[in-house]
C-alpha cells in the first residue's frame, strides 16, 4: 500500500498550511474567540474559496471527489492553526449525513449551497442522557398526515449557533436505546417552536443546545427512509472521530515545535534548558507520541472504507484510544516544560491543551471506547 501523499494532496495540505502560516495567528484567534460570532465569516468563504468544503463529497454532488485522508489534511490544518470556522460541523457532521441520505433536491438546496460557504449547518444527534451511545434518542417526531411534529431537546450541537439549517435525529418508533426507528429530518433555523441556546466550548469553539416544541417539520424533509437513519448517523461519528485524529494531529504537532522551540531559548544558570538531558529525554517522549499519533490517526481514516462496520467500530475506537492517550501526554509535557505560563491566556500552548482535552471527551471518552473495543470480537 502506497501510503505517499499524491501531488493533488500535496498542494492541499499546502494550501491549509500557508493559510494558517500567513492569516490566522494566535492573537487574531484570540480576538476571534471573544467575538459575538466566535469565527471569521471572511476566512469561511476563504474555506469554499480554496474548496476545502467540498474535499469529501462525491463529484455528483457539486464536491471534489475526496477520501478520508483528503478530509484529515484539512483537519490536521485546522488543528495546527486552532482554526475556529465550524469545519468540522458542516462538512463531516452535517455534510456527512446529507450526503449519505439526502436526495438531489436536498442536496441542491442544503449541501451544495454549504460548499460554496453561503449556507450552514449542524447535526444535532446528541442528548443529555445518551451517555455517547448514538442509538439514543429521546426526542420523538409524530406523523400527521404529510408533517412531523418534533418534541424535544438536543445537546452539544457543534456550530448550532450560526446554522442556517439543522440535520435532527429523531425517533419516529420503538424505545428511547433502540437503534430502529430513528429518523433524519432537516429542519430550517426559525422555524416556530424551535429554541436555541448558545454558548462557547472550554477550548473557545461554539455550540447550541436545541428545544423542540412542537416543531413541524414537511414529510419532504426527511433524509432516507423513515426510522433507518442509524447506520449513517453510526458512519458519520466514526467519520468525525478520524477528522478529530487528524485535528489532533495537527495540534500536537504544533506543540511539539513550540516547546522544542521553548527549550532551545530560554536559558538558566547561563545555558539553554534544553541541553538538560532529562527534558531532552521528554521532549524525545513528546516525538515519539506524535509519530504514534499521526500512524493512528492514518490508519483510522483507512479503515473508514471497511463495509464491516463491527470491524470498522473496533478500529475507530482504536483510533481513539490512542489519540487521546498521546494527546494527554503530549499536552501535559507541553505545559509542564513551559512552567507557570503554560496555562496562561496569553500563551498558545494552554489553548492547544483546552482543544485536545476536549477532542478527549467528543464522540466518546477513552473509557467508554475502551469499553467498545473490547465488546467486538
Amino acid at each position: 500500500m502506497d501510503l505517499q501523499y499524491s501531488t493533488e494532496q500535496m498542494q492541499l495540505r499546502e494550501s491549509v498550511e500557508r493559510f494558517v502560516r500567513e492569516e490566522y495567528g494566535f492573537t487574531r484567534r484570540r480576538q476571534l474567540a471573544a467575538s459575538e460570532a466566535g469565527h471569521d465569516e471572511r476566512c469561511w468563504q476563504r474555506y469554499a474559496d480554496f474548496g476545502w468544503l467540498a474535499v469529501p463529497f462525491r463529484e455528483e454532488d457539486g464536491g471534489i471527489g475526496g477520501d478520508a485522508t483528503d478530509t484529515g489534511i484539512v483537519m490536521e490544518g485546522v488543528g495546527r492553526g486552532l482554526l475556529l470556522e465550524p469545519y468540522l460541523a458542516n462538512v463531516v457532521l452535517a455534510g456527512g449525513m446529507l450526503s449519505a441520505l439526502g436526495g438531489k433536491g436536498q442536496k441542491a438546496e442544503w449541501l451544495q449551497p454549504m460548499m460554496a460557504g453561503e449556507r450552514k449547518l449542524a447535526l444535532a444527534y446528541a442528548e443529555a442522557d445518551a451517555r455517547y451511545e448514538l442509538a439514543f434518542c429521546a426526542t420523538r417526531a409524530t406523523k400527521t398526515g404529510d408533517r412531523y411534529l418534533i418534541d424535544g431537546k438536543k445537546t452539544l450541537v457543534y456550530g448550532g449557533g450560526v446554522a442556517d439549517a439543522f440535520v435532527v435525529i429523531v425517533r419516529t418508533s420503538g424505545e428511547s436505546a433502540d437503534p430502529q426507528g430513528l429518523t433524519a429530518l432537516l429542519v430550517p433555523a426559525g422555524t416556530a417552536g424551535l429554541s436555541q441556546r448558545r454558548y462557547a466550548t472550554h477550548d473557545g469553539n461554539r455550540a447550541a443546545e436545541l428545544t423542540f416544541q412542537s416543531v413541524s417539520v414537511a414529510a419532504s424533509q426527511v433524509l432516507g427512509e423513515e426510522g433507518q437513519a442509524f447506520a449513517a448517523l453510526e458512519r458519520v461519528i466514526d467519520q468525525a472521530i478520524a477528522a478529530v485524529a487528524s485535528e489532533a494531529v495537527g495540534a500536537m504537532a504544533a506543540l511539539v515545535d513550540m516547546t522544542l522551540d521553548y527549550l532551545k531559548t530560554r536559558s538558566q544558570f547561563g545555558r539553554p534548558i534544553g541541553t538538560n538531558q532529562a527534558l531532552q529525554h521528554r521532549m524525545v517522549d513528546m516525538y515519539i507520541a506524535l509519530d504514534e499519533a499521526r500512524s493512528m490517526a492514518l490508519y483510522g481514516a483507512l479503515m473508514l472504507v471497511e463495509p464491516d462496520a463491527a470491524k470498522r467500530r473496533k478500529a475507530l475506537s482504536a483510533t481513539k484510544i490512542e489519540i487521546d492517550r498521546t494527546a494527554r501526554l503530549v499536552g501535559q509535557e507541553a505545559v509542564q516544560l513551559h512552567g507557570a505560563m503554560g496555562v496562561t491566556e496569553e500563551l498558545a500552548v494552554g489553548h492547544y491543551f483546552k482543544r485536545l482535552s476536549m477532542i478527549g471527551v467528543s464522540f466518546g471518552d477513552m473509557s467508554w471506547h475502551l469499553q467498545r473495543h473490547g465488546q467486538v470480537a
